[in-house]
């Protein structure tokens, strides 16, 4: 008799509602795990070794802002002469570190390893901050692995900007290589920071520089005519080129 009640029409709705604000409750507190993005990944140069393939192999004694554990991440918008594109990663800008250099010919052939296989504009390749060589794909979709071959590199050392601008969004991956063509350079000992014969300061992208002012970029001294901030040295006409160091 005590349960009778349990039979109404006006407690089963009660209990009704009451389920349905537990089925809610229980897809609230679930939505955040579904709803949580995953990691996407890209692409990245593995041969020659680019600066985020030798973080994430740990042949440098650094830490490298975390692109250790995604070296396929460096993305960032289109157009940047960075080697993190501008992306968090920024210790992959910074020259003053001894990164590993690697002895190439002068045809070599540059591998990428694609994690997310993105339809493709094109793929640009820059030695020194002067565009080398570009692929262009046309929007197509490019397999798991991508290898593209430069021929008459010029000889001694070099960095080389790779640069996978994707089709339909306005962003790229960057991937810096750092090389010695010919063997004709002097391979960078990795326990002594390369740099030691240019006196400047390395230039940084968010630091003013005065005319008069003079850096370090990419094993070359540069001077600034006049006052600028986030121009890169070796592409724009405030800096000039005093030469190799």
């Amino acid at each position: 008799m005590r349960f009778t009640a349990l039979r109404t029409p006006a407690v089963r709705a009660l209990l009704g509602v009451f389920a349905v604000l537990a089925l809610t409750l229980t897809g609230l507190v679930a939505a955040p795990r579904s709803m949580t993005p995953t990691a996407e990944a890209h692409g990245w140069v593995v041969s020659p070794p680019s600066r985020q393939d030798h973080c994430a192999t740990r042949t440098v004694s650094w830490s490298c802002d975390g692109v250790e554990y995604e070296p396929h991440s460096v993305e960032a918008p289109k157009g940047s002469m960075l080697c993190s594109g501008g992306s968090r990663f920024t210790t992959l800008d910074n020259d003053s570190l001894a990164w590993p250099r690697t002895t190439i010919s002068s045809t070599q052939s540059f591998q990428w390893t694609l994690t997310a296989r993105h339809r493709t504009s094109t793929w640009e390749y820059f030695v020194d901050g002067q565009l080398f060589k570009t692929v262009n794909d046309g929007g197509a979709q490019p397999g798991s692995t991508v290898t593209h071959t430069l021929t008459g590199l010029p000889s001694g050392n070099h960095k080389i900007l790779a640069r996978w601008n994707v089709f339909d969004t306005g962003n790229a991956f960057y991937a810096c290589v750092n090389v010695n063509v010919g063997g004709t350079g002097s391979p960078e000992d990795p326990t002594d920071p390369p740099g030691d014969e240019c006196t400047a300061a390395p230039w940084e992208s968010t630091a003013t520089y005065l005319g008069g002012d003079l850096v370090t970029y990419a094993n070359h001294t540069y001077r600034a005519k006049w006052w600028t901030r986030g121009e890169i040295p070796s592409s724009s006409d405030v800096w000039v080129d005093q030469g190799a160091c």
